[in-house]
């Protein structure tokens, strides 16, 4: 009987394997054939793909593409770990007779789809361009600050903190360290699992990131790979393997950083702490 049952669950398993990374394989191999092959859903390798690539970059303005979403992607992550960890630092650490309010309060904005919130953020922005051009609208900065936290990474930071040895803090007061040097010194080192996660996290949530950056880019040197693809599929005769070896691209950063990360990410999300 227990037999039978191995044998169902690791069927299961390997189909849903098969499933999970078929999409991707038939990327992969699409980028290396003609359009008109990936049309006809060809599945076997080919040996046009210096050829795809070759007309990606005659037609496109693709390493400024990468760059831009580089740029945004890593400052939003970097911000992000700073403002998120220092909110749920401080929701579980210092003691409020508010501070439940406020946090469930910050958890119910979860529910709030982000298409509902464009509308009126772009209408700041765009009222923010007439004082500081700067930072409004069609900028990078426009395209970071409405990311760079969110009520997820909060509720994330606060949940893994309620794993941190209280002791620590207790004996980095005693020592006469600040407050800010027991967040800098003990508490950052101490958490750099959940740090990775959240990274992981965040770092590829804004290098995918298409709608917001669709809606505040308006110039062309300004746009996000995520855009540039979508500007290869809008064209009235799209060349499908030229677009599959940008989405081949595009993928490759945040795979990477996912598996150098991997060990870190799942040690992360299960709340632990070394």
């Amino acid at each position: 009987m227990s037999n039978l049952k191995n044998v169902f669950n690791y069927t299961v398993l390997t189909i849903a394997s098969i499933v999970s990374v078929f999409p991707f394989l038939w990327m992969v191999v699409s980028a290396t054939n003609k359009s008109v092959e990936v049309t006809k859903g060809r599945l076997l390798p080919g040996s046009h793909f210096m050829e795809n690539f070759r007309n990606l970059l005659d037609s496109t303005n693709l390493v400024n593409a990468l760059m831009n979403s580089a740029k945004i992607a890593i400052i939003t992550t970097l911000l992000a770990m700073l403002v998120s960890s220092l909110a749920g630092y401080g929701f579980e650490i210092f003691k409020s007779k508010t501070k439940d309010f406020v946090f469930n309060f910050l958890l119910l904005s979860m529910m709030i789809p982000f298409a509902a919130l464009m509308v009126p953020l772009f209408r700041m922005f765009g009222t923010i361009s007439q004082i500081f051009p700067s930072i409004g609208i069609d900028t990078m900065t426009a395209v970071i600050l409405p990311t760079v936290t969110t009520a997820f990474l909060i509720f994330f930071f606060r949940q893994s903190t309620k794993m941190f040895p209280k002791e620590i803090i207790e004996a980095g007061r005693i020592d006469g360290l600040s407050e800010w040097g027991i967040f800098f010194r003990l508490y950052v080192p101490t958490m750099k699992t959940t740090y990775a996660a959240a990274a992981i996290i965040t770092f590829m949530s804004s290098w995918n990131s298409y709608l917001w950056p669709l809606v505040i880019l308006q110039s062309p040197e300004n746009q996000t790979v995520p855009l540039l693809i979508s500007n290869l599929g809008s064209s009235y005769s799209p060349d499908f393997g030229m677009i599959m070896t940008a989405i081949v691209i595009a993928t490759l950063p945040t795979a990477l950083i996912f598996f150098f990360m991997q060990k870190h990410f799942v040690a992360g999300m299960l709340g632990s702490v070394k």
